[in-house]
Parts: structure tokens; C-alpha cells; sequence
């Protein structure tokens, strides 16, 4: 048992299959993170590692900082989800307006997205829905890069 408490029994780590990893390897020697703070993790062994990549990019300002732990909690005790199918949260509409006007050009619409797969997914649908509105609804072929990331 680590320094938090956290006992690590080989079957338990069946039930999870974590992406871009090798499986296997991992649940021979897990290396598994019980903590961070600011640009660390911390281990179950109480280790610290630096999070080189911000938590795949989405912690950027660093690990559980109080105003932005706060400001969460505040949010959540007031409302801890609004669905964006046929209702809105005034939040949301308020971001978008920020975001307009942080972006260069003339962009004037902005649509969210849990990650880049789905981001790609809804350009391409956003795409095909333009040019069928435009009666070019037959434009349907898209490019690809072999060996690219699309999202």
C-alpha cells in the first residue's frame, strides 16, 4: 500500500483498457499517479514526475491551482452539466462571444468539442451540410493525409 492509501491488486486493473498503451506491460509494473499539484504528479509511491505534456495538453495552466479549483467547485454547486441538444446554458454562449473575439478573422460562430476526433468529425459534417445548402450536395470527397492524425 502507497503513502494514499492505494492498494494495487493485479485483477483489478483488468476491468480498465487504456488507450495508446501497451496493456500487458502496464499491468506487469503499473505506474499509476494518485495526485498532482501545479506541474507534477504524484505517484502511489509519493514520487513526483513532471507532466511534460499538461495532462495531454488540457492542463495547461498546471495541476489543481485553488482559483481554478474554486471556480469549478462554484460552478458544479450551481449546475454540474446543461446538455447542448435544444438547451443552452448562459455560460456557454458567454465563452463563445469570449472566443469570437480572441480569434484572428472574421470568425463569428463557435461550435464545442470533447476532443480532436470529434472536432475533425463535425468540420467534415459542417462541411458537406454547407454545400448542400448551397445546392453542391453531391461534393462529398474528402482528403486525407496517409500516416496523418486527424484528430
Amino acid at each position: 500500500m502507497g503513502r494514499s492509501g492505494v492498494k494495487t491488486v493485479a485483477n483489478q486493473l483488468e476491468a480498465f483498457w487504456m488507450p495508446f498503451t501497451a496493456n500487458r506491460q502496464f499491468k506487469a509494473k503499473p505506474r499509476l499517479l494518485v495526485g498532482a499539484k501545479e506541474m507534477y504528479y504524484t505517484t502511489v509511491d509519493g514520487r513526483e514526475i513532471l507532466d511534460g505534456t499538461a495532462g495531454l495538453w488540457c492542463v495547461n495552466a498546471g495541476h489543481c491551482r485553488p482559483k481554478i479549483v474554486a471556480a469549478i467547485q462554484q460552478q458544479v454547486a450551481k449546475l454540474d452539466y446543461a446538455p447542448p441538444f435544444q438547451m443552452g446554458h448562459p455560460g456557454a454562449f458567454e465563452l463563445a462571444e469570449r472566443l469570437i473575439k480572441m480569434v484572428p478573422g472574421d470568425f463569428d460562430r463557435v461550435f464545442y468539442g470533447n476532443s480532436g476526433s470529434e472536432a475533425v468529425e463535425s468540420a467534415l459534417k459542417i462541411a458537406i451540410a454547407y454545400h448542400r445548402v448551397k445546392g453542391e450536395g453531391t461534393r462529398q470527397r474528402l482528403i486525407g493525409r496517409e500516416r496523418g492524425y486527424h484528430g
